[in-house]
């Protein structure tokens, strides 16, 4: 097995290559989408499931209707034998004939905001039962939040409106309802892994949270606004999946989260992240050339941070494999940049989709497998006291030979990209790939640690190898 160390040099930045129009999700997609729904209430003993969602907590509604409901609560109530009826406030009512499946439409004014006219002579109750939820029926309600505590029975916890979950149970019996998120995000959750349509449509948004990321970093320089590198980061009028981040110094001045017209100043810590429906790019570093203008007492932040982050996340995704159990994934991290040293809190990688945390089967002990089609962001969050972050958060998909030849066959200007994004990480940054990684984007594992200095970054480097003595380069 090869050893390989860190080598911070100049190297040739990958190109913005995200497409210029959205795949849409075809109708084939969509219905396999219901059978796979359809397929686990049957196998978990649910007669009837209602599907939740809000503007902020809409994957698992929007995963089968297509749309999502704005200002406003929304239902989708589908029954064992593939009926289904939605449940909508004032102000998506319209949108009921715009379904990706069929489905008939209960208007229900109490979902609406404050305020607005309520003219159904009906409580949410009767209106629930004209929607199909049936009395002595085994429900199944779905949020959003996956409860996983030891120390609750997360079947009877909801993240659903108390006002929605005490209707319905109360047409059902009590006894006979189930938190049923784990039938999309769960082990095995039909959400979980995508077709080779759900990849290319997803690409979309990785891609281009990936182009804006390159050109706001390549933007950086002294006395540019946070806003300014904020109109970088949003493009196109794409819906965010999280806040924007555009911070250069200290984050949250009087609990902001937003972009100000703070401007960046040399040895300013800096934190970047713009996040599209199906991925995520994020980077942290220091606005400097060079060691000496880091600030005193983090001068060696290439060696104590950022060179161990790099290693780590190199690690990761040439170890990466379908098959593999998640927390031998979360062993190789903690082998490789141990907790106790680099305080990392979270799970390192986790699934994305329309939310950019959809759950992580990359867990301590997890015995949850990495699957074919499993869409993930690699994040890893090191917190050194006394020191700046680092981050160079992006997402990849796995695929195995059957699902890369369908992606190849059905979407040929897409394979092109992925074959790219692989020759430079493998080529440039020195990072060996298994065949069954697929770069979303064509920044994954491209960091630039001094974020003033563009023409260099971190690779991995075979320490048997001899490189051109001509080629410029600082060891770690």
């Amino acid at each position: 097995m090869k050893e390989y160390k860190v080598q911070y040099k100049t190297v040739k930045a990958p190109k913005k290559d995200g497409p210029e129009t959205p795949v849409p999700l075809s109708d084939a997609t969509i219905e396999e989408r219901k059978k796979k729904v359809l397929a686990r209430m049957e196998k978990a003993g649910i007669e009837q499931l209602v599907v939740y969602g809000d503007t902020e907590h809409s994957g698992n509604f929007e995963y089968l209707i297509g749309f999502f409901t704005r200002f406003e609560e929304g239902l989708l109530v589908i029954k064992a034998d593939g009926r289904m009826n939605l449940v909508l406030g004032n102000e998506n009512l319209n949108k009921a004939p715009k379904a990706r499946v069929e489905a008939g439409c209960v208007h229900v004014p109490a979902f609406s905001l404050p305020n607005q006219p309520c003219e159904v002579a009906k409580t949410l109750r009767e209106q629930l039962i004209e929607a199909g939820v049936e009395p002595g029926k085994r429900t199944g309600i779905a949020g959003w939040k996956l409860f996983t505590s030891p120390y609750e029975e997360n079947e009877k916890l909801f993240d659903v409106p108390a006002f929605i979950v005490d209707s319905i149970r109360s047409i059902a019996g009590e006894e006979m309802v189930q938190n049923a998120t784990v039938l999309f995000i769960g082990a095995d959750g039909v959400r979980t892994t995508n077709n080779a349509n759900e990849i290319a449509h997803y690409e979309f948004a990785a891609a281009l949270a990936s182009d804006c990321m390159l050109e706001a970093m390549d933007a950086m320089e002294e006395g540019v606004s946070e806003m300014e590198l904020g109109s970088h980061l949003n493009r196109f009028g794409q819906r965010n999946s999280v806040v924007t981040i555009a911070s250069s110094g200290p984050r949250f001045v009087k609990a902001n989260m937003y972009p100000t017209d703070n401007t960046v100043k040399t040895g300013d810590t800096i934190s970047l992240t713009v996040g599209y429906r199906g991925g995520l790019s994020s980077r942290a570093g220091y606005a400097v050339r060079n060691r000496e203008e880091l600030p005193k007492g983090a001068q060696d932040y290439l060696e104590r941070v950022a060179a161990p982050y790099f290693n780590s996340y190199a690690h990761w995704l040439s170890a990466i494999r379908v098959g593999m159990a998640g927390g031998e994934l979360y062993r190789l991290v903690e082998e490789t940049l141990p907790k106790s040293e680099f305080h990392w809190g979270l799970c390192p990688g986790h699934l994305t989709a329309e939310e950019e945390w959809l759950c992580s089967p990359i867990r301590k002990d997890s015995q949850e497998l990495l699957r074919s089609g499993m869409l993930l962001q690699i994040d890893i969050i090191p917190a050194v006291p006394g020191y700046g972050g680092v981050s160079a958060e992006s997402t990849i998909a796995l695929a195995d030979e059957t699902l890369r030849g369908e992606i190849e066959k059905q979407y040929p200007k897409l394979w092109e990209r992925i074959k790219a994004r692989r020759m430079y990480l493998q080529e440039t940054l020195g990072i060996p790939l298994p065949k069954e990684v697929l770069p979303m984007c064509s920044t994954v594992a491209y960091l630039r640690p001094y974020l003033l200095k563009k023409d260099a970054a971190l690779v991995w480097e075979a320490k048997r190898v001899l490189r051109p003595t001509a080629e410029r380069r600082q060891p770690i």
